[in-house]
């Protein structure tokens, strides 16, 4: 059965891959769902001293060397997604949303591959919104890991409690977890 893919827009990856390792590159479900990022996840994070000194590890050679599978694209894909940065990027401009052209990259992709795309970013997720691109948030992606057997309660703990301490929390955090889960956040 062929994969079913999965976008990480980087906010996503930086909260998941630490706790979830190796993160991308593993088949898990019945659907076959497998995570990827794009490749510009590791330019944005070379080029931003924030991200260096908040995620370090990004750099070390086991979680670099789990982000070299990447998507192909056939070239009229690569000029759909070209055409829709253009788009996304207008769109943006209008509206005036913060979305990085990382993440307007991320969204078309999703939107020429027709795979959902994970991010945590309101203004990403409402550009998704007005172009019928299938989003989802990084606690809706680990309900599906969940529900594979793919990741356990304890280790939903382990990563909530690793943005806490790492102070990064998504928006609506507590609402989003107390729906997804049926329960409050751990402590």
């Amino acid at each position: 059965m062929a994969q079913s893919k999965i976008l990480l827009d980087s906010n996503s990856y930086f909260r998941l891959a630490k706790s979830i390792h190796p993160l991308l590159d593993v088949v898990f479900g019945d659907d076959n769902y497998c995570l990827y990022v794009l490749e510009e996840l590791d330019d944005e994070f070379s080029r931003s001293r924030r991200l260096r000194d908040q995620f370090s590890w990004v750099a070390d050679p086991e979680y670099a060397s789990n982000r070299k599978k990447r998507l192909t694209l056939s070239r009229k894909e690569r000029r759909e997604i070209d055409q829709t940065i253009e788009y996304l990027t207008q769109n943006k401009m209008e509206n005036l949303l913060g979305v990085s052209p990382v993440d307007i990259q991320c969204l078309a992709y999703g939107h020429v591959l027709g795979i959902p795309v994970v991010t945590d970013d309101g203004d990403m997720l409402d550009l998704a919104n007005a172009f019928g691109i299938y989003a989802i948030k990084t606690l809706h992606l680990m309900e599906w890991m969940l529900s594979c057997g793919h990741i356990d309660m304890t280790k939903v703990h382990q990563v909530v409690g690793y943005w806490a301490y790492i102070g990064d929390k998504p928006g609506n955090f507590r609402a989003d977890y107390q729906e997804i889960f049926g329960e409050d956040p751990p402590a």
